[in-house]
Parts: structure tokens; sequence; C-alpha cells
């Protein structure tokens, strides 16, 4: 029986799913000043609307009946959305078999009802060691009713995925979120996850797309910004 967990995944149309830049306006994508999420951002939505156009639209024509939601009402693309980043956000990337180079993201239910807390003990193993088995290690023992969670993208991931695959910003460890997209901006470090990522592996950003992303940055002041912020 899937109801219970399906019960704790975040509804339609909640805060948790309007956080993520798949629902956010095109003026709210520019406030970001980051091309590169703005762009991918847009590329996903394009693919949910192809689909449904394709293949759910079509069917909803043939029978009204065929595609409606728990309250009656008919189903949107904005309801497709909202399925995708269910999948997006709760995917882990795990790596395929050794010596091939490939990595996959797959749906593993429990373990993604762990949140992220960057300051966490315990430690999601097996998922970046081909063959691995996946396994949720206790880092300190955990008492009745106490929270159980992990860090999210292996560590290496920053705020640039965090706001689009589960509409957060990552606060922990003094900015240390912030700090992976400033030296993946810097060339410092690689993409792990995304469509910078090619073909599911690590890639550096390419020269012409780090100048992008700082001329985008470039175009306010942090003064303005913060007051942007407090406003």
């Amino acid at each position: 029986d899937l109801g219970p967990y399906l019960s704790m995944l975040p509804p339609f149309n909640s805060f948790d799913v309007l956080s993520s830049t798949d629902f956010f306006s095109d003026d709210a994508l520019d406030m970001l000043q980051s091309p590169q999420i703005k762009e991918e951002t847009l590329a996903r939505r394009e693919k949910t609307i192809a689909r449904f156009t394709r293949d759910i639209k079509p069917m909803m024509e043939i029978s009204s009946n065929m595609y409606k939601w728990a309250d009656g009402n008919k189903i949107t693309e904005k309801h497709l959305r909202w399925a995708v980043w269910l999948v997006t956000s709760r995917v882990l990337t795990v790596q395929g078999e050794a010596g091939t180079g490939e990595s996959y993201r797959l749906m593993i239910p429990l373990i993604d009802m762990c949140n992220h807390d960057r300051e966490s003990a315990h430690v999601l193993t097996g998922r970046a060691v081909p063959g691995g088995t996946l396994k949720v290690l206790a880092g300190k023992t955990v008492e009745i009713g106490e929270q159980i969670n992990i860090v999210y993208g292996g560590g290496v991931s920053g705020n640039d995925r965090f706001i689009q695959d589960y509409g957060f910003l990552d606060s922990f460890c003094m900015g240390k979120a912030d700090e992976i997209t400033a030296k993946i901006f810097l060339g410092k470090t690689r993409i792990v996850e995304g469509s910078g990522a090619k073909h599911g592996r690590p890639m550096l950003m390419p020269e012409d797309e780090r100048i992008r992303a700082l001329n985008a940055l470039d175009e306010t002041t942090l003064e303005e910004d913060e007051s942007l912020l407090m406003s």
C-alpha cells in the first residue's frame, strides 16, 4: 500500500512545490541573475509542455473523463510539471557498472524521506561506488522520534542545484553551498548534477559560460541585492 508514502509528498501548488524554479515566473527567474539556471529550468518546462501536448491532451479530447484531478477539475500542464518535479526532487544519482563511467538517477523510496542537513552526522553511502549498496549509516545514536537527515548532493552540490531540484537555499556551514556554486563559476570545481554534467559525468563549466554567469551577477551590486531582499 503506497498510501502512507504518497500522503507525505508535497501537495500540488503547496509552498514546497512553488519554491522550485520550475514554478517561477519569468521575472522571478531573471531576478536570480543566473542564465544557466533560467535556461535549464525553461528547457525542463518545454519538455513537460511537449509531453503534455503529445500524450495527455489528445486523450483528454477523446474522453473528458480520461484525466481528472482529485477535485474533478481537468488535468493541466502544471499538474504534469508538479509530477515531474516530485520525481526530480526525490531521485538519487548512483554509479553504474565499474568501468563504464555511467550514472543513473533512480527513485528509492524511504531514503527520499530524509531531509537535508549539511551538518548531519548521518551519511548516505554507496551511491558513488560502482555496484555499491545504498545505506544510511548512523553517525550518532538516534533517539526515538528523532529526524534522520543526510547531506544532499553528496556534499558537493551548491545552491544552484538546490533551488532547482528542491526549492530551498542551503544556509548550513557558513555558506558552504554558496561557496560551491562560486567555485563552479570560477572553474575551480566540477558540476556534478544537472545539464552541466554531460551524460552524468562531472564537468567543469566552460570558460564562456563562466564569463556569462559572472557578468549576469555583476548587473547589480551586493547592496542593491540586499535592499531588494529586505523590501
